[in-house]
């Protein structure tokens, strides 16, 4: 892939003209996992999961917590208010808030891990022991198996990628379903088929760079 060409597209694209060094470090991060684990995989998952990343974190590319907070405490105290102002009204069971044991099982990651269940879940798929230290999803090293086993292997809501990019069948918009229901899917889709846009270009164009002249 022609990296270069890649970010020249996103830059303009989607990311406001400007790049900063960690929006880069993120991207990066997740186009090495791609290349080392799927070097032949499907384009169109690989954008979908950079578009999921892209609007989970609010566009730093960075893990962050639920309500992009600093901290733990700041993220439960956000979740609290907007609990009780109503804003939650999809929400049963307060999750964020800590357990007998201290922990608190809110959103994490490049994608917003939550509930006890999940964290104990991805902790198999990941071989990290998330249950223990949940905090842990706030790495980065972490963040990208979570994202990479949760959406490639189906370990958030049991659809993957591959139910909705396989053969000719694209749906940008029901691959939503991978990670939360359609909340804001078309907007979602919009993004992977910018990816998506993007990666094909630099794909096209390095393998015009490699071929050899007439």
């Amino acid at each position: 892939m022609n990296r270069a060409k890649f970010y020249s597209a996103v830059r303009s694209r989607l990311f406001g003209g400007k790049l900063s060094r960690s929006q880069v470090a993120g991207i990066e991060a997740i186009l090495d996992k791609w290349e080392k684990t799927y070097p032949d995989g499907d384009l169109r998952c690989l954008a979908y999961m950079l578009a999921t990343a892209f609007h989970e974190t609010g566009r730093t590319m960075q893990p962050v917590r639920e309500t992009f907070a600093d901290t733990d405490e700041d993220a439960i105290r956000n979740l609290d208010l907007a609990w009780r102002k109503g804003r939650l009204n999809q929400v049963r069971d307060p999750y964020w808030r800590k357990d007998a044991e201290g922990k608190s099982w809110l959103g994490r990651g490049l994608v917003q891990l939550t509930h006890k269940a999940n964290y104990a879940r991805l902790s198999g798929a990941v071989g990290i022991d998330l249950v223990a230290r949940p905090e842990r999803a706030m790495e980065m090293n972490v963040a990208i198996k979570i994202l990479f086993a949760g959406m490639q292997g189906g370990m958030f809501t049991g659809h993957r990628l591959s139910d909705f990019f396989n053969g000719l069948r694209g749906d940008w918009s029901g691959a939503r379903r991978v990670v939360n229901g359609t909340d804001r899917s078309n907007l979602i889709g919009g993004y992977g088929q910018a990816f998506h846009a993007a990666l094909v270009a630099a794909t096209m164009s390095a393998v015009e760079a490699a071929r050899p002249a007439c």
